[in-house]
């Protein structure tokens, strides 16, 4: 563990006081470099970094006014911005030293020097050189993470090249980057939450927070305190002071999902915050001004909903400067493919499995399905069928678990149909045995090869 003082640049032309500075610090510093010309600086700089900087306002060009301390400040902050930089000065000019501390230094000592204030104005210094190192390997680190997600966030990319797509595509890249509100309509699985996180992406807030809330899933009593915070002992619950989504959110994205299951009351609230563009934590006075972009989005007809007034007209003009529908994955068949194979590779990937596609026949198959669930769905039946499968392609077989409508219809209404009843008996099977090819044969008294006949047959 390093000393408290870690390590000094003394910047002095008087060898007294570098000698009476070595001295009096090295026994607090991991290393207490002197150095009496300053036109050495750049090259100590650029090859080492310190934690403290102790730098001479005047030198021997200049006595008096401070001229070369301010260049050489000027020149040490150019090259390293966070350095925390103490000025010694001999002259108790107070003048001086407060422009010294505008020009960017952190503090500043006279000479001669009380031993006990300087190491305790070096240990504050230190300790504030620390708390920048801190905030910049935080910010790496988020940076990092941000990056890594991105890559790792495949479940989320928006895939697909039909004429709907390509309309969304068209709209994202022209709301991206303005700050205007968003409405993302679409039903369940279509990827809302990605078109959201699409947007925050490539807008100028990419840098900043994107914070979601699942609206459905914040009760009446909490509303509040989960979106504008709450002050301790507002409530029973109040441990402690806590920051609601608005507060998290600011200079960021703030993505509020399925906003259409807010009550009046609480779209009422909601409407006043969005109007003054400030929040007040539940239990407390203090305002405090909020900066966020707000993209929602619902499953719900939400003009519909204003017209049978369960819905607030002035809040739905407030969330929807632009509004993106989104279409359900019946309607952009032509992407199942697409969609189909990165999902396969990415699950792939993660499963450490080594599937390389999918067959014709399957893919025609995933095209037939009526996809109730959309995206989302399509996503799962593919995870599934990759964690199952037992080949290196993904065949019909491996999708079993999905029974369309118009095959229970035909079993119900030709039960007689032995054709129809063997197919729908092997699904059947198959699914409950999740895709087991040799676990259904036994249940069904057939050999593998038996089944796989079988399966050709039917176009399984």
């Amino acid at each position: 563990m390093g000393k408290p003082l870690g390590k000094i640049l003394i910047v002095d032309d008087n060898e007294d006081i570098l000698i009476a500075a070595k001295m009096l610090l090295k026994k607090h510093a991991d290393l207490v470099q002197v150095e009496k010309n300053p036109g050495k600086i750049p090259f100590l700089l650029n090859h080492d970094s310190y934690d403290v900087i102790l730098l001479d306002m005047n030198f021997t060009r200049d006595t008096v006014s401070g001229k070369e301390g301010f260049h050489w400040l000027e020149q040490i902050l150019e090259i390293d911005p966070k350095a925390v930089v103490i000025m010694i000065t001999a002259y108790g000019d107070v003048e001086m030293a407060v422009r010294s501390l505008k020009a960017g230094a952190t503090d500043f000592v006279m000479k001669p020097w009380q031993n006990e204030k300087l190491i305790a104005t070096l240990t504050s210094a230190v300790k504030l050189r620390k708390s920048y190192n801190q905030v910049e390997d935080l910010k790496a680190e988020k940076a990092q993470l941000t990056t890594a997600l991105k890559q790792s966030s495949g479940e989320t990319t928006i895939v697909g090249n039909s004429e709907k797509m390509v309309d969304v595509f068209n709209l994202i890249n022209k709301v991206a980057q303005t700050d205007a509100n968003v409405l993302i309509l679409g039903e369940n699985g279509t990827g809302k939450e990605v078109i959201a996180k699409t947007i925050h992406e490539n807008s100028l807030r990419q840098d900043n927070v994107f914070i979601s809330v699942d609206m459905g899933a914040v009760t009446e009593t909490l509303f509040e305190s989960e979106l504008f915070g709450h002050k301790k002992g507002a409530f029973t619950d109040a441990k402690e002071d806590r920051a609601g989504r608005f507060e998290i959110a600011n200079s960021g994205t703030l993505f509020l999902d399925e906003i259409g299951n807010l009550s009046m009351p609480l779209q009422s609230k909601l409407l006043t915050v969005l109007q003054k563009r400030e929040v007040t934590r539940v239990g407390a006075n203090k305002v405090i001004p909020i900066d966020i972009r707000l993209i929602c989005a619902t499953n719900m007809h939400l003009h519909e909903m204003v017209e049978r007034n369960e819905f607030r007209q002035d809040l739905l003009y407030r969330m929807n400067t632009v509004e993106i529908n989104l279409p359900a994955l019946r309607e952009r068949a032509s992407d199942i493919p697409a969609l189909a194979t990165h999902f396969t590779q990415l699950y792939s990937k993660k499963y450490r499995k080594d599937i390389r596609d999918l067959s014709a026949q399957a893919l025609k198959k995933l095209q037939k399905y009526h996809w109730p669930g959309n995206i989302r769905e399509l996503q799962h039946a593919i995870e599934r069928a990759v964690i199952m499968a037992d080949g290196d392609v993904l065949q019909p077989v491996d999708f079993m678990f999905l029974i369309e409508k118009s095959d229970e219809a035909e079993f119900e209404f030709s039960e007689y149909d032995l054709e129809t009843v063997e197919k729908m008996v092997i699904q059947k099977v198959i699914s409950k045995h999740s895709g087991n090819i040799s676990k259904a044969a036994k249940a069904l008294g057939l050999t593998r090869a038996s089944l796989y006949r079988r399966l050709e047959k039917h176009g399984l």
